[in-house]
């Protein structure tokens, strides 16, 4: 039996998609049983070889259905064509709101550009995103990813998985080319600021230095106050002491 023929019938019978990894481990369990050992050894490189070839297989059919690969996860979907049947079958479901054109554009920058934070993000569309932000988390269509490099640690965003369902995307390599969307320039966060050396700085002076200077600059000012004493008694009473005696001649002669 091929792996591929095995692997058509543990998705057909499974209620949920399967990853290449869960199929593994679902091919190793059974291997544990005598008649299931067949493919116990499978690796995840193969069995996404196996799943590749009978997607074109069931394409080849033209069957109702078709194998397709959604965020990684693989399962079996009915054509788009027999969608009204399907949905009188299981009931109509009560389908979330549609995204808003604001919420689509500020989505499609972080799905070309995560991860990325807010101000980056306004920095692409010219206006505020945070009311959007919050739809978007709150959607389960975004989530935080991390926190920049950047002074304040700011938080930084990236899709989901519920992301790559929403679109039925395998993963973000099949997002469709915007070459343009990726090329618009974004101004990095400025890296935090250190402690480290800094040639520019003044140097600190110690304690010593400190007294040394102060006694230094109090023997200056009291040099500079005698001087200005002395000046001020050579200029002033000298010249009082002159006049006096000048007097005194004067009247003797008299």
């Amino acid at each position: 039996m091929e792996l591929k023929d095995t692997l058509e019938a543990i998705l057909f019978s499974s209620q949920k998609p399967l990853s290449a990894k869960e199929l593994q481990d679902i091919l190793r369990q059974a291997g544990e049983e005598a008649d299931g050992k067949e493919h116990a050894g499978a690796k995840t490189k193969g069995i996404t070889a196996a799943l590749e070839i009978l997607v074109g297989e069931v394409e080849g059919l033209g069957r109702s259905y078709r194998l397709v690969c959604v965020a990684g996860a693989w399962q079996f979907v009915t054509q788009p064509a027999h969608a009204p049947w399907v949905r009188a079958l299981v009931g109509v479901k009560n389908r979330p709101t549609r995204l808003s054109k604001p919420a689509l554009e500020t989505l499609a920058i972080i799905a070309y550009r995560q991860p990325l934070t807010r101000a980056q993000m306004e920095e692409i569309r010219g206006v505020s995103v945070d009311g959007v932000i919050g739809t978007l988390t709150d959607r389960e269509l975004v989530e935080v990813t991390g926190r920049a490099d950047a002074p304040g640690r700011p938080q930084t965003y990236g899709t989901t998985q519920l992301f790559l369902e929403y679109f039925g995307l395998r993963s973000l390599e099949e997002l469709p080319d915007a070459e343009e969307l990726r090329q618009v320039p974004i101004t990095k966060p400025e890296a935090p600021v250190t402690t480290g050396d800094d040639d520019d700085a003044p140097e600190q002076m110690s304690l010593e230095e400190v007294t040394t200077a102060k006694d230094s600059d109090a023997g200056e000012l009291a040099t500079e106050a005698a001087e200005a004493e002395e000046e001020y008694d050579e200029d002033e009473f000298e010249d009082d002491g002159d006049d006096d005696e000048d007097e005194v001649v004067e009247e003797a002669s008299k």
